[in-house]
This record gives structure tokens, sequence and C-alpha cells, in this order.
């Protein structure tokens, strides 16, 4: 079984992914994965993923094996290979261990040019590369004022179900991740985050109900643990994807911890 696939129980299973974005070196990178190997040994329930700048993977991978942490990396190619300088595919991720991969984020989205297009090829080159795609979707401040949050993540959605099929999303992580809350300190409140979660969960419950009953979608947008317990006490918020935060061990095992009362 996939580490992040659902066991068959009624529940829903609880995740929190550490997105690391460009940040650490191999010394920072060893003192904090240290700290969370050690604190994630109390913490039982919950999923745990890293996700890494490409150069670290390797370092990583000898760092969490053995453990019940994985990792993964931060984007992934499209293509499988081919003359794509400076691309990574997913089966290079895989060949170094990875078991998830992040694709769509906002500032993939905002500043690289992935556009719905492409980050439904990259959900299905994850997928095919045998990794569990984190799909990230969410909305602009701009989009939020003007009332049409709903419609940019519909949009989101419906671009990978056209190029994967409902049945990708069997195997797929989802995060909602508001733009206006990411490395900004504000935060959606637990009821605005849980609004749009629970439009993703009946989005998809309209073509297939137990599967919408049994993805995780997590909450992403400066989630820290001062505010994490509110946040996943909300009922279809099943964890987070953490950016600043993960780059704390304790502040990451402190959200795991909010994640594992969610999930007692």
């Amino acid at each position: 079984m996939h580490p992040f696939a659902n066991s068959g129980k009624s529940m829903r299973e609880r995740m929190v992914a550490g997105n690391w974005k460009q940040h650490g070196n191999l010394i920072s990178n060893k003192t904090l994965l240290d700290g969370i190997v050690t604190g994630m040994a109390e913490v039982k329930g919950v999923h745990c993923a890293v996700c890494v700048p490409f150069p670290y993977i390797f370092q990583v991978q000898f760092a969490l094996q053995g453990s019940e942490i994985v990792w993964g990396a931060q984007d992934v190619s499209q293509h499988e290979k081919g003359a794509y300088t400076g691309e990574v595919s997913a089966s290079m991720l895989r060949d170094l261990g990875c078991s998830t991969v992040i694709v769509g984020h906002s500032e993939r989205r905002a500043l690289y040019g992935d556009d719905d297009a492409t980050v439904a090829e990259k959900f299905v080159a994850a997928q095919k590369g045998g990794l569990i795609p984190l799909l990230c979707v969410g909305e602009t401040l701009e989009e939020r004022e003007k009332g049409i949050t709903a419609n940019v993540v519909e949009r989101q959605l419906q671009a990978v179900v056209d190029k994967a099929g409902m049945e990708g999303f069997g195997r797929c992580v989802i995060a909602y991740e508001p733009v206006w809350a990411i490395g900004t300190g504000m935060t959606a409140t637990p009821q605005q985050a849980q609004e749009v979660h629970a439009y993703i969960r009946a989005l998809l419950s309209e073509q297939n109900k137990a599967l919408s009953e049994n993805i995780m979608i997590l909450y992403g947008g400066s989630v820290k643990a001062s505010n994490a317990a509110e946040l996943f006490a909300m009922p279809d918020i099943d964890g987070g994807l953490i950016g600043g935060a993960s780059l704390d061990a304790n502040e990451f095992i402190s959200i795991c911890k909010a994640a594992e009362a969610k999930a007692a």
C-alpha cells in the first residue's frame, strides 16, 4: 500500500506536509531532519512528508530511511525525458525514493507560468511515474474580493479532471492554499477555509461520492503551531501543507500533533 493510500477505514486519514521552498543547506537540513525524526516518533496516526529542493533529496533520502516520514519534491516536469534543460522527471524522483510531489503551487503558477493545463500535465506525469501528486488550488486576494473563489477552484480542479479523469483523484492529495495567505502572515479563518474545503469535496462528490469522502484535503496558508488545532478542527480540513513553519522542527512537530489530536 502506498504511504498515503486510504486504508479503507471510514474516517479520513490525516497528513502534514512540509514545503521547504528555496531554503536549506546541508548543515541546517541535518539539524532539522534529526529534530523531525525524533519528534515524529511520538506522533501516531498522521502521514508526514517533507518536500525539499531537488539538490537535497539525496540527503533527505538517507536521513529518513527507516522512519515513517516520506519525502518528495516541490515540482516535476510534465515530460518523462528529453531535451528539457533544467527539468526533473517523475522517474528521477522515484529513483531517489520520493513518494510525492507538489504540483500547481501558487508560486509556480504565478512566477513560472504553470497554467491549469500545464499543472494537469504534471499531475498525470507524477502519477505515471509512481508519485502521489499533492495538487494545490486556490484564489488570489483579487479573486476572493470579486467573489469568484468557487469559480477559480472549480476551474483548477476541472483541468485535472479533463486530463486525468476522476479516477486520478483516487491517487492524490489536494491542498487548498488561498494565495493571499501564503507567506503573508494572513490566514484564512477556520470558517473561510472550511467553506472552500467543503466546496471542493462537494464538487468531487457530484462525480464520485466515495472518493470525495476519502480524499485528503489539506489547508496551506501561514499555518503555524498557534493556529493549527483551530484549523484542523474543521470537518473537511484533513491536515496542512506547511511553508515557513516546516523549517522549525519544534513548530512542525507541534502542527503534526495538532493533526494527531484530530485523528484520535
